[in-house]
């Protein structure tokens, strides 16, 4: 390692590590704060909020991390500028890139480490954080639902209810629609109940109407007390109320469930554009450094004021721009994909421009 890159990362480090404390603090309060009158009105014991917190941190620790490593850049190049350092670092040719290169493998690097980071623990404990929250300030989540209607994967058998029970896995009120692969109907069920036996739907006290071998297109009804076929098959989750959050499960789950969602017909774009944006999210770090190094330099007074601004503000702006991209693509304006990695893109080629115009 150089002089030059030891010397910028004993200078970032520690203003790095106090800021990120700084954020953690802030976000923490922010949390607490939200649902402090309710916790005081329940009587909620201290220690049950101090482990809600706990649970709590990784989660303030992920959303600090980018902050602090764009508030810490900011003000490390922008004290450097004001005490001349960087304009000796400019005389002696090296441009501002160059000088900044280590800042930037630090934000791709922790960049991975983010991505595991959120993986295998922020998952888990936020997922605890929220069940925790919800059960000590008597909040209850149910995915029943009402007015249900799904599909099976290949499109070709229809399911619609009135109502959907999550707690005994039955759809009440069942009309089934089968089509055969020209998309004409086969056959239709209509049920006054169905209850899922773990591996496929059992329907209860209804009429099967399919067509007669003997006399072709026509249908013939047929009354039953219970009636199943393999094919029958499309699981519960199909029929649950939308009311998981994509940040609470890992990548497999959340994979299985976004093109379950999709595979029954149900509205999926904003699930699976939460999905994508797992995977844009953990470029935050990078994408901010390389924003922030490319600032570099930019102010020579009130350095610290200014690099919280520009900090707070470019947060802000990136947070907004991912989430105006996000309600885009999940109204189908714009693919789910474009809108999780709207953000990234656009604030790197931001990045890129803002070198190209650097103090050098």
């Amino acid at each position: 390692m150089s002089i030059l890159a030891r010397f910028l990362l004993r200078t970032f480090l520690p203003v790095f590590l106090a800021a990120l404390v700084f954020f953690i603090l802030i976000i923490q309060l922010v949390d607490l704060f939200a649902n402090l009158v309710r916790y005081l009105n329940l009587e909620v014991p201290l220690a049950s909020i101090a482990q809600v917190q706990l649970l709590f941190l990784p989660r303030a620790l992920a959303y600090a991390l980018p902050v602090a490593l764009l508030f810490a850049t900011g003000f490390t190049l922008g004290s450097l500028y004001s005490n001349n350092e960087l304009i000796a670092v400019f005389g002696a040719g090296v441009p501002i890139w160059r000088f900044t290169a280590p800042l930037i493998a630090l934000g791709l690097l922790l960049s991975v480490a983010s991505f595991f980071f959120q993986e295998y623990v922020v998952i888990d404990t936020f997922r605890q954080k929220n069940e925790l929250s919800r059960r000590l300030l008597n909040i209850t989540r149910s995915f029943s639902n009402t007015n249900v209607t799904a599909r099976s994967p290949s499109g070709r058998i229809i399911y619609s209810a009135d109502y959907y029970n999550d707690s005994t896995r039955e759809l009440s009120r069942v009309l089934i629609v089968e089509r055969d692969a020209e998309g004409d109907l086969t056959q239709r069920v209509d049920a006054a109940f169905g209850r899922w036996d773990g591996e496929k739907w059992v329907w209860h006290d209804g009429t099967r109407y399919s067509t007669s071998e003997s006399d072709s297109g026509a249908f013939v009804a047929q009354a039953f007390r219970t009636y199943t076929d393999g094919r029958f098959d499309l699981r519960p989750r199909s029929f649950q109320r939308n009311a998981r959050d994509v940040d609470e499960m890992r990548f497999d789950a959340a994979r299985e469930w976004v093109f379950g969602l999709r595979d029954a017909g149900q509205p999926y774009r904003r699930a699976l554009t939460d999905y994508y944006s797992r995977f844009s999210f953990s470029l935050t770090p990078f994408i901010v450094v390389f924003l922030s190094s490319a600032l570099g330099g930019r102010f020579r007074r009130n350095i610290l004021l200014m690099s919280l601004l520009v900090s707070l503000v470019t947060a802000v702006v990136y947070y907004v721009t991912g989430m105006v991209a996000g309600i885009l693509a999940g109204d189908a304006v714009i693919p789910p994909i474009a809108g999780a990695w709207a953000g990234v893109v656009l604030f790197t080629v931001v990045g890129v421009v803002l070198f190209r115009t650097a103090k050098t």
